[in-house]
This record gives structure tokens, C-alpha cells and sequence, in this order.
């Protein structure tokens, strides 16, 4: 019987943690949309700030430059995080979840391009 319950126990957790990831995929990807929609609707990237969605967005030229981001704003990516360039360099105008390795850590971000070609994106 605790056997039972402890099984149980670990796929509830599991449940739960899907439900979470799913939910929270949905508003990363809710927030990157709302972000480049702004973009092509005319508003300027510099105007957005990384820390106004949860997890925070960044916006970065094609060639690297982040335009905003929490502590890299004005930095090329591709020197300062060469696999996150790499992965992220491939965004389209409709969307797509990107995973990479970071400081040992597996990452899964959503990025979209612009129409004036830069790439918007959050993750976790």
C-alpha cells in the first residue's frame, strides 16, 4: 500500500509539472507574440523593457546585437553566448521553440522574427 501512494505521489507530481510547463509555454509564447505584433504595428524595440514579462524577453538584431535584454543590452550575443546565437539565429516569422545548453543548464526558448528582421524571444 505505501508503495501505492508513493507511485502515485510521483505521477501527480509529474501531472502537475506538465500542466505547469504547458501553461507556462503558452504565456511565453503569448508574450513574444504580443512583442513583435508591437514591432511590426510600428512601436520601436528600444522602447520595451526585458522585465515587463515573467520570464523576461529579449529582442536582438539578426546579426547579434541585444538591443534589450536584463544585463546584456548592447552586447553582440555572438560573443558573449556563441550556443544561444546558434540556436536563436534560426527564428521565422511564425514561431518556434528552441532548446540549447547553457552554463550546464538545459534552456527552451520561443523566438519570432519581426518583419523588420529582428528576433524576439523568452524561455526558460
Amino acid at each position: 500500500m505505501k508503495r501505492l501512494m508513493v507511485m502515485l505521489s510521483m505521477v501527480a507530481v509529474v501531472l502537475f509539472a506538465t500542466h505547469a510547463l504547458s501553461a507556462d509555454k503558452e504565456a511565453i509564447s503569448k508574450n513574444v507574440d504580443e512583442v513583435v505584433a508591437a514591432i511590426n504595428g510600428g512601436k520601436g524595440a528600444a522602447s520595451f523593457t526585458p522585465d515587463a514579462y515573467t520570464p523576461y524577453a529579449f529582442i536582438m538584431e539578426a546579426e547579434g546585437k541585444l538591443i534589450v535584454h536584463p544585463t546584456l543590452a548592447g552586447k553582440d550575443l555572438k560573443v558573449e553566448g556563441p550556443p544561444i546565437y546558434e540556436a536563436i539565429k534560426a527564428a521565422t516569422p511564425q514561431g518556434a521553440w528552441v532548446n540549447y545548453v547553457w552554463k550546464e543548464k538545459e534552456k527552451n526558448t520561443y523566438i519570432k522574427r519581426t518583419n523588420n528582421n529582428l528576433i524576439v524571444g523568452s524561455g526558460y
